[in-house]
């Protein structure tokens, strides 16, 4: 029997950052994000000999094996993986389990498309999947947050894990330890529009979030008004950009995303640097209208919108930089898992 899950990658388009505690506990955050046809996939097959080997089939001299035990320390290439072991076993199971997992992301760690988030959904859904576990979207993601935010003290927020369980464009709310998520019916014809115009773009770094998610906690905490009147400025643009995107007035997104971007980089020192100020100055000058960094900033993905034809010469201008434009889909579905057992395969 082989259990497989696959789960989607996003883009946070506006809000970014207020889903994050204390902001979001004070002052209630909002988040507009998209998911895209990048995965994170797990590949799960019960054993039954006492074992746990966990592989990643690009880099197969990470794999690691194991007595299957209650817990496990989560420590290593395979922290996320152990995290979600020990909280099914301790919630669900009681027991230790036997099984094969391997795992694979689409986008490299720190690339700012929620990969660590994702990874976890997608290693929690074959779990669920395995073990016919009664858990519905929320329970899945809140599960996740919790694992890695609680069980493994890893800083961030909460959209990542929501926005990767639901799929789609999502309008979300953060109040407290509430979350609230609201899919948004755009009509193709705009989706098929932004996508055209909306290029992603890799800049061949990446960035460490939690050092640059615990800075703008810190921020909050020790009442900095700058970043927090950023913030406060960034959860209205959510509002507005879910508005846009409704109505179809899309050339407005250009500037919603430029100043969004101004708002960001009062959030944090580290959102952005001079590598990434030079990178943004050439996609305007080429003639995008506006864009961010995808996710907490320092590196990874940015992504700029361009109106008419411009993606070409945005395009062709950040060549220059040593990065990579993506092509990608916006797509709907979020979280999905199945079964292959061996009569199934045999036939």
């Amino acid at each position: 029997m082989i259990i497989r899950s696959k789960v989607p990658l996003r883009l946070g388009l506006a809000g970014g950052g207020t889903d994050v505690s204390p902001f979001s506990d004070i002052y209630g955050g909002a988040i507009l994000n998209a998911t895209v046809n990048m995965y994170a996939y797990t590949t799960l097959e019960p054993l039954d000999n006492g074992q746990i080997v966990f592989e990643n089939p690009a880099k197969e001299e990470l794999g690691e094996a194991l007595q299957a035990t209650e817990n496990l320390t989560p420590e290593g290439y395979f922290i996320l993986h152990k995290g979600v072991y020990n909280r099914i076993v301790k919630q669900f199971t009681h027991k230790p389990l036997s099984f094969k997992m391997s795992t694979f992301v689409d986008a490299p760690p720190g690339s700012g498309l929620g990969t660590s988030s994702t990874l976890v959904v997608s290693i929690l859904g074959a779990f669920v999947e395995w073990l016919k576990l009664p858990l519905g979207e929320y329970d899945i993601a809140k599960l996740a947050y919790e694992i890695e935010r609680i069980d493994l003290q890893m800083a961030g927020g909460k959209q990542d894990q929501y926005a990767a369980t639901f799929g789609g464009f999502n309008y979300m709310e953060f109040i407290g330890d509430n979350v609230i998520v609201n899919p948004l019916r755009i009509r193709q014809r705009y989706l098929d529009e932004l996508a055209h115009n909306l290029v992603l773009y890799h800049t061949a770094t990446s960035h460490v979030s939690a050092k640059i998610i615990e800075e703008q906690q810190k921020n909050v905490q020790s009442k900095k008004q700058k970043s927090i009147d950023a913030m406060l400025a960034l959860k209205e643009q959510a509002f507005h950009m879910k508005e846009v995107l409704l109505k179809g007035d899309l050339d407005a997104i250009g500037q919603i995303l430029d100043e969004g971007w101004k708002h960001k980089k009062q959030m944090a020192d580290s959102v952005s640097n001079a590598f990434i100020d030079e990178v943004y100055e050439a996609a305007i000058a080429a003639g995008a209208t506006g864009g961010k960094i995808s996710g907490a900033g320092g590196g990874g993905f940015m992504f700029f919108y361009c109106p008419s034809n411009a993606r070409y010469k945005v395009i062709d201008r950040l060549a220059e930089f040593g990065g990579q434009s993506k092509r990608y889909e916006f797509v709907t579905e979020g979280l999905k898992t199945w079964t292959m057992n061996d009569e199934t395969m045999r036939r």
